[in-house]
């Protein structure tokens, strides 16, 4: 009976392994086939980020110009004019940094006549040999002010008779320097976004398969771009837009 029960027990044995040894092969085909299934189930999403720059400085521009035939004549005219200028900015109570002065901009026509159409002939017309341009610009302590100042200076040198042209510039921040706050603000509602999908489709969002992040766009008084919701009212401020592009796996 010894080598029957022993004969017994070895079909036994091997009936056991070969038992494990599929389910095993069971379960690691089903694990291949799901992870090979799962690699087609995804879900492209957008996440958009807007974010407001406000500048770090300002300045205003006054510049005016004079023309005749006279270099000397014309070169003094501006001169005059700049002192002017500089005296009244410095006699008034607006608060700014700096006071800084370019070189007259003198430009030669080496004519004194042009040419233009008139009655259906050419006819010669007079102009000015010389003209000279000046330009000053003005450090202001606080941009948000700019502005208002810009308009004083303007209506005060008009009643000086002093009239020039006056512009406002801002300098903002680096786009790198909110580059990567930006971005990460695309990433988190691309995944809000994707978990949204998911759970409407039972699933459970899973890591991320490809990202590509677009263009980072820019709306202000010097940028326009209709696809950022709303432009900054206020000339200070800059809006900055990315809409980044994700692909998650689904699982």
């Amino acid at each position: 009976m010894r080598p029957v029960r022993k004969y017994i027990l070895i079909q036994i044995t091997l009936a056991a392994s070969i038992l494990i040894g599929l389910s095993l092969l069971g379960y690691f085909i089903f694990i291949g086939l799901k992870t090979f299934s799962d690699k087609d189930r995804i879900v492209t999403v957008k996440g958009l980020a807007e974010m407001n720059m406000k500048a770090t400085s300002s300045s205003i521009g006054i510049s005016f110009s004079f023309s005749g035939d006279t270099l000397q004549n014309v070169i003094e005219k501006c001169e005059s004019k700049k002192q002017v200028i500089i005296d009244y900015l410095n006699s008034s109570k607006i608060q700014f940094d700096d006071i800084q002065i370019q070189n007259i901009d003198v430009t030669d026509k080496q004519k004194y006549y042009k040419t233009k159409w008139e009655n259906g002939k050419q006819v010669k017309v007079k102009i000015n040999r010389y003209i000279t341009n000046q330009k000053l610009s003005i450090s202001i302590n606080n941009v948000e002010t700019t502005e208002d100042i810009s308009s004083k200076i303007e209506l005060d040198l008009i009643s000086k008779d002093l009239t020039s042209k006056i512009q406002t510039n801002y300098r903002f921040p680096p786009l790198n320097t909110i580059k990567p706050k930006l971005i990460a603000e695309s990433t988190k509602n691309a995944r809000i976004s994707g978990e949204q999908f998911a759970n409407d489709s039972k699933a459970k969002l899973g890591k991320i398969k490809t990202a590509s992040q677009g263009q980072i766009s820019i709306a202000g008084r010097y940028y326009y771009d209709n696809g950022i919701t709303e432009t900054p009212k206020e000339p200070y401020f800059q809006k900055a837009r990315v809409v980044s592009t994700i692909v998650f796996f689904l699982e």
